[in-house]
C-alpha cells in the first residue's frame, strides 16, 4: 500500500510561542532547560534520569531533524515569540499514517510552568493533527500519578479511555504505573 505523506510545517505560530522542528546547533538550549528541569522531569521521563551531555543532546536534536524530514516523529521545540527563549519540546510520535493517528507527547522546561504555555502549544498541535493532518484519532498517554501533565488533555477536552493498570515500569525501574489513555476522534 502507497501512502501519501501529507506536507507538515516546520514552523507553527501561536498567541505567544514559536513551534519548529529542531535544527542542528539546538542542542545547547535544550540540554540547558533539561538540566534547569532534571528534579521535575526526572520522575516521569526515562531521558531525565541522567544528565545529558551537551553532545548527546546535540545528537538527539539532529536524530529528531532526520526524523521529522522523514514522517516518523514530528518534534517540535517551543520558544517564546516575546523573548526567543526555549521553553519545552512537544510534538507527534507512534504515527500510523495508514489510519492515521499519532500521539502527543510533552516536556516543559520548570521555569515556564504555569503559564500556560503547554496547553498553547498542545492545542495548537491538535488543530494541525485534524485541519492538517487528516488525522482519525490523536492520543495523549501519561503516568496516572503525573497530574500536571493529565491536566493538558482534560483541559482540552480528550476524553479519557481507560487507565491501563501496571502498564508499564516506572522511569526507575522501581515500581509498575498506571497509563492514562486520553484521546480525541475527527
Amino acid at each position: 500500500m502507497t501512502i501519501n505523506l501529507p506536507e507538515v510545517p516546520t514552523k507553527i505560530k501561536t498567541e505567544r510561542l514559536l513551534l519548529r522542528m529542531p535544527m542542528p546547533g539546538d542542542g545547547q538550549v535544550v540540554n540547558a532547560a533539561i538540566h534547569a528541569s532534571l528534579d521535575d522531569l526526572k520522575p516521569w521521563l526515562a531521558f531525565a534520569q541522567e544528565e545529558p551531555s551537551p553532545q548527546g543532546t546535540e545528537i538527539n536534536q539532529l536524530e529528531s531533524h532526520l526524523n521529522f524530514l522523514k514522517r516518523e516523529v514530528l518534534r517540535y521545540l517551543i520558544f517564546e515569540k516575546e523573548t526567543g527563549n526555549f521553553i519545552g519540546s512537544t510534538g507527534f510520535h507512534s504515527i500510523e499514517w495508514d489510519v492515521p493517528k499519532m500521539e502527543i507527547g510533552y516536556w516543559l522546561d520548570s521555569n515556564a510552568a504555569g503559564k500556560g504555555y503547554m496547553i498553547e502549544a498542545v492545542s495548537a498541535l491538535t488543530d494541525l493533527a485534524f485541519a492538517t493532518l487528516k488525522c482519525n484519532r490523536l492520543e495523549i498517554q501519561c503516568d496516572a500519578e503525573n497530574f500536571k501533565s493529565r491536566a493538558i488533555p482534560e483541559k482540552l477536552g480528550f476524553i479519557l479511555e481507560g487507565i491501563l493498570k501496571n502498564d508499564e515500569r516506572s522511569v526507575d525501574g522501581k515500581r509498575l504505573t498506571d497509563t492514562c489513555i486520553y484521546a480525541k476522534f475527527a
